[in-house]
């Protein structure tokens, strides 16, 4: 190969590497046989070579030119249902993410059933001559039964005094618990003494040294367990604190089922505020969960297990996760997870444990989505039940319907009903495993399923782990499953994925997809583009493709189990990455009217999608015009608009643009708005219009419209209330 033409060659089209230090990244890995002798002349050549990439230079930051033309007079209705959010729960985003509990492993039961038994992370304060800390089996509640014992050995008084502060044990939370001055705490344990106690509960800093809120727990008979409640309110503030029970008293201690959880929590119901509102503002019509693998299990006997969820919290027994290897209390259970998205919720019942009880009751009110219950159809990662033998797993489904749908007095309808929620969920969507289909049981497995479902719940849509894209399926199902995690330019060329699809047979539930590896980083512009560019082929298909979600949706900073992932937390902060800031661009889709947008252009790196919405607040008609540019060139892009008359209002529409000097911009801790969305006025808005698209963007034009009627094929109505 040349030497010009190699540099040439392989400098990069991301318009974000100099030049030179490509040159020498090149030279150095595929060039390393050179000498230094040939110095002189690689100067020369360099110098010649520059005024060629000065020339290349120039072209590149010429303008391409693209037309979009608008036909507005007709449109096609998008499924209400296109776009939502699956949760699982990978990377503690619900143990130490959105569900509000404080203390981790606040049963002692994270090391095992038997005893001895792992306490981590509590701790001990003191040392071995003041307390001895072990647990045993003597707990009051039947499916958690460790609790941890505290022998005191030093006392107010005497030979062997206490120190300064009193001895005991202390909790982290998940890397932390966020203590904010002002906010009250409530903390709840279970605590039994062969005699009298003078326990002090305390928020205090990592290093116990600043006690943040206090107060004294004093009881003469404790001989049986105890609920034991107080409030504390923070006098500082610190992300880093822990809660801690001491006591300067000698004698034995008995504690279990510590919780401490804010009382300012999402409108009241357990949540953590700021991360259910990140949700809230990308306005999500469905949600799947609670997973993904976090339903397989490695082994079966670490699967989840809906039935050991719900209830009172104390009672459940929880489960290690052996997929993404972490412990989980399982306080957000499976009937939190359908209040999470249900709708028209009956009042709770009444109870002083109603934060944690009935944790969510109105926050499904707020989000409005679809519960999509994805449920273990008896396959692991490792192992798998014959179809002969399967039929407890289909009983389980049966039975985990019927408590979200089942009358009050059924069986398991009697349940949910004394859990505060007498009227049934409305659950219509449901999963049958996970990215099983390859595995030797699935499709017997799955049919035995099928039958089940569909003789008692007939309006019930299930969902297929096998592929459909591109073959028809060899069993019935109305949706089939399609994953997705690959590279930028890969995903960004699956634009088309859909458009060949046949229109006969199930729908597609693409529930999965990311940009993943070296294009995404933890969480790149590049990687989010992408997104868009695939995001726009649905829209595009969205006569076939019913339903998308972006996975993972939370990662804590502190357990990054998978990388990207669309909302990073840790005990304090948040933001969103470059892939959460698309969902938005996306929000109004769902329920909007799809219009024909014909681009002609000689890039194939540019792609660009219509539609109309109507605002829900202001009661206008917008048209939203989405084009992402996937190259590194500005386009001056040509609208045209016909069919549709656009208000000379230049208040009404506006120009929202995501971009970044380079492809690899993240956000993080530091810097949470590097990549966010840019909004301005849209001042030259008609329908014909000159945009200049940026290099490596998303960009969406909101133009107010002069009327709301367009026609529909079969339809009276196309579009859709959104904020």
């Amino acid at each position: 190969m040349r030497m010009d033409q190699f540099l040439l060659d392989n400098v990069t089209d991301y318009g974000a590497v100099p030049f030179w230090g490509l040159i020498h990244h090149k030279m150095s890995e595929k060039m390393g046989y050179w000498k230094a002798s040939c110095s002189v002349l690689l100067v020369c050549i360099f110098v010649g070579l520059c005024s060629v990439y000065q020339c290349s230079a120039a072209e590149v930051d010429a303008y391409q030119t693209a037309k979009l033309m608008v036909n507005a007079s007709s449109g096609r209705p998008i499924p209400e249902t296109l776009f939502g959010i699956f949760f699982e729960e990978i990377n503690h985003a619900g143990a130490g993410g959105i569900w509000a509990e404080l203390v981790s492993n606040r049963g002692f039961e994270a090391g095992g059933q038997n005893t001895p038994s792992n306490i981590a992370p509590w701790s001990i304060i003191g040392d071995q001559s003041s307390l001895t800390v072990s647990t045993d089996r003597s707990s009051c509640f039947e499916r958690n039964k460790v609790a941890l014992r505290m022998h005191v050995l030093c006392d107010s008084e005497g030979s062997n005094i206490c120190p300064a502060g009193g001895v005991g044990i202390y909790n982290p939370g998940f890397w932390g618990m966020n203590i904010e001055q002002g906010k009250i705490y409530k903390v709840v344990l279970y605590v039994r003494s062969l005699g009298s106690i003078n326990v002090s509960v305390s928020l205090t800093s990592s290093d116990g040294l600043q006690i943040l809120a206090t107060a004294n727990i004093v009881d003469s008979d404790v001989s049986n367990w105890t609920k034991t409640e107080v409030l504390l309110e923070a006098k500082g503030t610190n992300p880093k604190s822990r809660l801690q029970l001491t006591t300067s008293r000698k004698g034995v201690i008995w504690f279990d089922q510590v919780s401490a959880m804010p009382l300012d929590t999402y409108k009241g119901h357990g949540f953590q505020k700021e991360l259910i509102e990140m949700l809230e503002d990308i306005k999500p019509q469905f949600i799947r969960f609670p997973g993904g693998c976090f339903v397989e299990g490695e082994w079966l006997r670490n699967a989840f297990r809906w039935k050991e969820s719900i209830g009172p919290w104390e009672e459940r027994p929880g489960h290690f996760g052996d997929v993404w290897m972490y412990w989980t209390d399982d306080g957000l259970g499976y009937f939190e997870f359908l209040q999470f998205f249900e709708t028209g919720l009956a009042n709770p019942v009444t109870s002083e444990d109603i934060i944690y009880v009935h944790s969510i009751l109105q926050l499904s009110e707020d989000l409005g989505a679809r519960p999509i219950w994805v449920f273990n159809n008896g396959i692991s990662h490792r192992d798998e039940v014959d179809t002969t033998t399967v039929s407890p797993f289909v009983q389980e489904a049966l039975d985990g319907l019927e408590f979200a749908r089942g009358a009050s007095d059924s069986k398991w309808g009697s349940v949910r009903a004394a859990m505060g929620h007498p009227e049934p969920f409305d659950l219509k969507y449901v999963a049958v495993g996970n990215e099983d289909c390859w595995k030797k049981n699935y499709r017997g497995n799955y049919l035995k399923f099928y039958d089940a479902i569909k003789r008692a719940y007939p309006d019930i849509k299930i969902i297929s782990n096998c592929d459909g894209s591109s073959h028809f399926l060899d069993h019935p199902a109305d949706y089939y499953d399609f994953h997705i995690y690959t590279s930028a330019s890969h995903l960004f060329s699956m634009t088309h994925q859909f458009d060949h699809t046949s229109r006969s047979g199930p729908k597609a539930f693409v529930s999965e997809y990311a940009v993943t590896g070296k294009d995404a980083g933890t969480g790149s512009l590049l990687a989010a583009l992408a997104e868009a560019g695939f995001l726009i082929g649905l829209e595009k298909n969205s006569d076939i493709v019913e339903m998308a979600s972006y996975a993972p949706l939370f990662v804590n900073d502190n357990d990054r189990r998978w990388n990207p992932d669309a909302i990073v937390f840790n005990s304090s902060m948040h933001y969103g990455t470059p892939s959460y800031w698309v969902q938005k661009f996306f929000r109004e889709s769902s329920g909007a009217t799809l219009l024909d947008a014909n681009l002609q252009t000689n890039s194939s790196s540019l792609v660009a999608s219509a539609i109309t919405w109507t605002n829900s607040v202001d009661g206008e008609t917008y048209l939203k015009i989405k084009i992402v540019n996937f190259g590194n060139r500005h386009v001056s892009l040509e609208v045209s608009v016909d069919g549709l008359g656009l208000n000379s209002q230049l208040s009404g529409s506006t120009k929202t643009v995501l971009t970044s000097s380079n492809v690899m911009d993240e956000n993080s801790f530091t810097d949470p708005n590097k990549v966010v969305p840019d909004l301005s006025l849209l001042e030259n808005a008609d329908k014909d219009m000159n945009i200049i698209i940026a290099p490596y963007s998303l960009t969406s034009l909101d133009l107010l419209t002069e009327s709301n009627s367009i026609r529909m094929p079969q339809t009276d109505s196309s579009a859709r209330s959104s904020i």
